[in-house]
């Protein structure tokens, strides 16, 4: 860098910590001040010679700022300051202009510490990132920094080491505790074809992972830019400020006025203003806000778009997506309907043995439903799965086919009747040796959780509608709604319906949707606050404006809570801060309060503000309610 990259570099920061500077010297020259009064007795063209300095180059600067505004018709509550500081200069008030200069720039350096202070947690997970991966090189490990890492390179993750990057295991078994995506222990098995994600912590045995993305694309990294982009940036309620101080501003000014003209004291409308500067509208709303985001991400719940804090609270219908959302995700076998004169535990073993090798999304609730029944598997020899033509393969002598009802039909519609009747959810057909044997019936069961979820959103949370939405049959959707209690139900719907849908009723209310699919995706981008459910697709996650890491339902009620809380919170301390301020404006107006004694109760009440805002970084006792 030469000397004017140099200069330029400098200047930047310079400029970036205006704020500071300005209020560090207002401090030196505050204490310089009454030093050379107090201490050294020295007359006032000496003593006030450093508070005109602060005046002149640290109350200029943020005078022409608000001036600045003002032209651009923004009458922020900080306009206050800048008509102190301009009454103090006029009045020779020369030591209440320069602390009310170091209330107007301390406060945006007590903001940033207090947004730091509340923005650790985000600081810590940028910070346990590794910087450095073992690459293998033949037979040779090779330690190269992250960012070298392309796609398609071998790596490997010693124990208890975390994951570099996302990828694919290929040689070793294992467990990675994805903890800092679920803020709770959670381990998940790793054998050759897992996934592994960036950031997870491996457990006692050495994995080698092909390398899927580049680390600056990794999930570990989408989702310390989202919470970075999160702080910066300045959500509604942040200017919520600015509205109260539309209302507080010309009241402060009219009080003001009016103590000059009762009294004949010009000096009483320079105290009025001095504790009229509303400093916990411009510091305590944000510091509650980016406290709110801590704290969600404590409790894994990453909040992509700061202004859905306060959004959710005004939502007054909510839309559910249906698998995985109010389901597990996890289909169970409910039924099983053979033909005359097979047995069904030998169909079921049958099955089983063959769909051990395969990942159809049914295939694992067949194979559990063997190992609960008892029944051993077989050795399945020429297995085929083309993509869209079912199951095939040779176990016992016998060949198996795993299909759906309408390919088996298209192939051979005389077995119609042999079939049973359609029933609301998932199912597939068995052939053995090309004939019909059974139907298995599937089930994704209801969580847990979700009647007492979905009973309470009314009377806790002031959900007026509730919606179920989903692109399943109308009989298994209809199944699921009746068991949690919702009772507007749309069924087999497309990404494009959903989205209409969302968009009509958006109009009507503030809509908060929840789901958890890369279909959903339109669905949560048009509603009021989108949530998203899991970590299933990119796309969802990309789309909502918070996240749901760990899929729970018990998640999504945290959420509803510090929302209201942070909201709750960041009301306080502004209105808090204000009333206080009206108090001290009535006795500066009737000379109980003096300039300097003003500015230095407002330093006090903009600490009171502040401290309070923290509270929204600090977790109740209870976030649920259900």
């Amino acid at each position: 860098m030469g000397v004017k990259g140099f200069a330029i570099s400098y200047g930047r920061t310079l400029w970036r910590h205006r704020q500071t500077i300005i209020a560090v010297l207002a401090v030196a020259g505050i204490f310089t001040n009454l030093f050379l009064r107090f201490i050294l007795s020295r007359p006032p063209a000496f003593y006030n010679a450093p508070l005109l300095v602060t005046l002149a180059v640290g109350g200029t600067p943020l005078v022409g700022e608000l001036l600045v505004k003002l032209l651009h018709r923004q009458f922020g509550s900080d306009l206050l300051a800048g008509i102190s500081i301009v009454t103090a200069a006029l009045l020779d008030q020369y030591l209440a202009g320069a602390l009310v200069v170091l209330m107007l720039s301390g406060g945006e350096a007590l903001e940033r510490y207090a947004v730091g202070s509340a923005s650790s947690v985000l600081r810590a997970l940028a910070g346990r990132m590794p910087q450095m991966a073992h690459k293998k090189q033949g037979n040779k490990i090779v330690d190269v920094a992250l960012q070298e890492v392309a796609v398609g390179d071998i790596l490997q993750v010693f124990p208890h080491e975390l994951c570099p990057v996302d990828g694919v295991v290929v040689e070793g078994h294992g467990v990675m505790d994805e903890a800092y995506l679920t803020g709770e222990p959670f381990k998940i098995s790793k054998t050759p074809g897992s996934s592994v994600l960036s950031g997870a912590i491996n457990g006692e045995s050495v994995l080698d992972i092909k390398a899927t993305k580049l680390a600056v694309e990794s999930r570990y990294a989408k989702i310390m830019r989202v919470m970075q982009a999160s702080e910066q940036d300045r959500p509604h309620l942040r200017r919520l400020g600015d509205q109260l101080g539309a209302f507080y501003t010309p009241l402060a000014v009219a009080i003001a006025i009016l103590a000059w003209l009762v009294s004949g004291q010009a000096v009483r409308f320079l105290a009025v203003l001095v504790i009229a500067t509303p400093c916990p509208l411009l510091i305590a709303i944000p510091v509650a806000i980016i406290g709110a985001i801590s704290l969600s991400a404590r409790r894994g719940i990453i909040i992509k778009k700061p202004v859905v804090l306060e959004q959710v609270e005004e939502c007054r219908t909510i839309i559910f997506d249906k698998t995985g959302t109010l389901t597990y995700g996890e289909p169970s076998l409910a039924a099983i309907q053979t033909r005359p004169g097979m047995d069904s535990n030998e169909v079921l073993m049958l099955s089983a043995s063959l769909e051990r090798y395969s990942k159809h999304p049914l295939a694992g609730a067949i194979v559990k439903a063997a190992a609960v029944a008892g029944l051993s598997q077989r050795e399945a020899t020429a297995i085929s799965e083309p993509p869209g033509a079912g199951l095939n393969g040779t176990i016992g002598g016998h060949q198996v086919e795993i299909t759906s009802r309408r390919k088996l039909l298209r192939q051979n519609p005389s077995v119609a009747d042999m079939l049973p009747a359609p029933t609301g959810g998932l199912e597939c057909v068995v052939l053995m040796d090309g004939v019909y044997a059974a139907t298995f019936q599937f089930r994704d069961e209801p969580r847990a959780d979700g009647v007492s979820f979905v009973k309470h959103l009314g009377p806790r949370h002031r959900f007026d509608r509730l919606m179920l939405v989903s692109g399943d049959r109308e009989s298994e959707v209809r199944y699921l709604a009746d068991r949690v209690g919702i009772p507007e139900v749309y069924a087999g719907k497309t990404p494009e319906e959903k989205l209409e849908i969302v968009k009509a009723e958006t109009h009507k209310a503030r809509t908060l949707y929840i789901g958890d699919g890369i279909n959903d995706a339109p669905a949560l981008l048009a509603a009021t606050v989108g949530v998203a459910l899991g970590q299933n697709s990119e796309i969802t996650t990309e789309a909502a404006g918070a996240v749901i890491m760990d899929s729970s339902l018990k998640r999504v009620d945290e959420f509803f809570h510090i929302s209201r809380r942070m909201r709750t919170v960041a009301l306080q301390s502004a209105l808090g801060g204000m009333a206080l301020s009206l108090l001290g404006m009535v006795l500066a107006s009737l000379g109980h309060l003096p300039p300097v004694a003003g500015a230095v109760s407002q330093e006090f009440i903009d600490l009171l503000a502040v401290l309070n805002a923290l509270r929204a970084a600090m977790p109740p006792a209870d976030l649920t309610d259900f």
